[in-house]
């Protein structure tokens, strides 16, 4: 069932990759980047990643702002990768590579920065994806979640898309989950409409 869930939602994606960053919703993440990086804080020079990369617009914007940044972008869509690694213009301190959010192919500890934007909705296991960022993120390192919310903290709604069914939570489910996955939450700020941006914190 899982492995099916993935698959659909890799091909959806795959053939979005090549007029990707012409699209609406590309217009869109460019301006939820920009707002983002006014509450990013980065050690430096520092060693990040970014999960559902996509076409890597927002690790060139960080890599742009960060001179010294390492970044690293994973995303399920191989065709996504590709794209991001045809535009990347900060090679070798970017790297672009294939693969899983619920398992992530890194060490304990290798991150001090893990962003994520407008991916978290698609997760099929959410929890399991917050477990594998608390994993691999240094302790004293921020998670960046960058999604839609809405406010009621009863139940997440769930809506059918292009690209497959989406789920939305509540800034207080998100902490909920967070805390199980070991992360304290600092704090929550809206960026464009119902796009939150929950930062996370890995205790020392």
């Amino acid at each position: 069932m899982i492995n099916n869930f993935l698959s659909n939602k890799k091909l959806i994606f795959d053939s979005w990759a090549s007029s990707y960053d012409w699209l609406f919703p590309s217009v869109f993440y460019q301006a939820i980047h920009k707002r983002l990086l006014e509450y990013v804080d980065l050690t430096n020079p520092a060693n990040i990643l970014d999960l559902g990369c996509g076409t890597g617009r927002l690790l060139q914007r960080l890599a742009t702002e960060f001179p010294q940044l390492r970044g690293t972008g994973l995303d399920l869509s191989s065709n996504m990768v590709r794209q991001a690694r045809l535009s990347n213009c900060h090679h070798p301190r970017l790297i672009f590579l294939e693969g899983k959010a619920e398992s992530l192919p890194f060490s304990n500890g290798q991150f001090d920065a893990v962003f994520n934007t407008i991916s978290f909705l698609h997760y099929r296991e959410p929890e399991q994806v917050l477990n594998e960022v608390s994993r691999v993120l240094f302790p004293g390192g921020n998670f960046y979640l960058v999604d839609f919310t809405f406010t009621n903290n009863q139940e997440s709604p769930i809506l059918s898309i292009a690209s497959g069914s989406v789920k939305f939570y509540s800034p207080h489910q998100r902490e909920i989950m967070g805390t199980s996955a070991g992360l304290s939450c600092v704090n929550h700020y809206y960026l464009l409409g119902p796009v939150l941006l929950t930062i996370f914190s890995k205790p020392i």
